[in-house]
């Protein structure tokens, strides 16, 4: 694509302008030591030499700069990710400078975001491979066990057996969570809203995790008793998925005989905000900017033996963004933690909430 350059004139202007006003006053010094001024010859004079001069002057520069700074911008164009290329150019040395600096800072900021997601790739790397080591080295172990003669006792065959099954489980989950995330990050999510009652899939995930709440004596509730539905407008799976995450992750790391909260309150006129409150172990400041990262964990030794893919909150992050709606978390160390999201109420149902 070709770059359409903006010619300046002012550089030519100023300077022909300037030695016509120096030869013009040589020319009246040598007619005043003469003795004999004639205005209208030193006028003409001065006008004849401004044109000649500006028209040489733009003409020079033009050849030898205009060219040159053609072909910087043609240069530039070969990136083609860069604002300089798209548009109209100029050569006024001020602009051209301004343009040069903002490409080079546009630049830089570019090389330092390629280099922090460098960083990012290698971590993310090693938190695969660590992720998927821990469970096949365990199926390994176990199957191993068993073909140097463990298989010969029935019971100690059984419990590795179930052992190992549960390993293979954890690699499923990582890999399905894996490859949800991919098509999440790389093709975005379609998404199929409806009109639904929020409180009513609620009560739905609650019954799908009853078990393994009661295996940690966790109670799954809501707030308080909700007597009228609240309608919301989303992708009814898809937010079924994010309340399931928040909830296992709750369970996970929840204390024992402990309570998950479930509330949905008005925010604004057109949105409502679902909160998920335990009181587990809670998670520091320093965290919350990167919890919602790939494999990012907190206590990284304690959350692995609790399992899971590593995923959920991440997950979560861009089902809630997908939705164009915003999600929260406040948690305090050995107290609790709140996650939250927001919702578009119902167009065709107003929702009714409790103050």
């Amino acid at each position: 694509m070709g770059t359409r350059i903006k010619k300046s004139y002012r550089f030519a202007l100023r300077s022909g302008l300037l030695i016509a006003a120096i030869l013009s006053l040589l020319f009246w010094l040598m007619q005043w030591l003469s003795g004999n001024v004639i205005w209208w010859q030193i006028v003409g004079f001065a006008v004849a030499a401004s044109i000649i001069a500006v028209s040489i002057l733009q003409v020079r520069v033009q050849r030898f700069i205009y060219r040159r700074i053609e072909r910087i911008y043609k240069d530039v164009t070969l990136l083609q990710s860069t604002s300089l290329a798209a548009r109209t150019v100029t050569t006024d040395m001020q602009t051209l400078t301004e343009e040069i600096e903002k490409f080079a800072k546009d630049k830089k900021v570019e090389i330092d975001t390629l280099k922090i997601r460098e960083e990012y790739r290698k971590e993310f790397l090693g938190n695969v491979s660590h992720e998927l080591k821990t469970p096949l080295f365990t199926v390994q172990g176990y199957i191993l066990t068993l073909l140097d003669g463990a298989m010969e006792d029935k019971q100690l065959r059984k419990k590795y057996l179930q052992r190992a099954s549960k390993g293979v489980e954890r690699l499923n989950y990582i890999v399905q969570d894996l490859d949800l995330i991919t098509k999440l990050e790389m093709e975005g999510l379609k998404m199929n809203y409806e009109d639904f009652d929020i409180l009513e899939l609620v009560r739905n995930v609650f019954d799908l995790l009853e078990m393994k709440a009661a295996k940690k004596d966790i109670i799954l509730t809501f707030d308080m008793e909700y007597k009228e539905p609240i309608y919301v407008r989303a992708d009814r799976d898809k937010i079924q998925q994010v309340i399931s995450n928040l909830l296992v992750n709750s369970i996970k790391y929840g204390q024992a005989n402990g309570t998950t909260e479930v509330s949905v309150e008005n925010l604004i006129k057109n949105k409502v905000i679902v909160r998920v409150t335990d009181n587990g172990e809670g998670i520091s400041k320093q965290h919350f900017g990167r919890i919602f990262e790939r494999f990012y964990r907190v206590d990284k030794s304690g959350s692995r033996a609790v399992g899971g893919s590593g995923l959920g909150l991440a997950i979560v992050k861009h089902i809630i963004e997908a939705h164009d709606e915003k999600i929260y978390v406040e948690s305090v160390r050995d107290v609790g933690s709140e996650f939250s999201f927001t919702l578009e109420k119902s167009i065709k149902k107003s929702p009714e909430t409790a103050a």
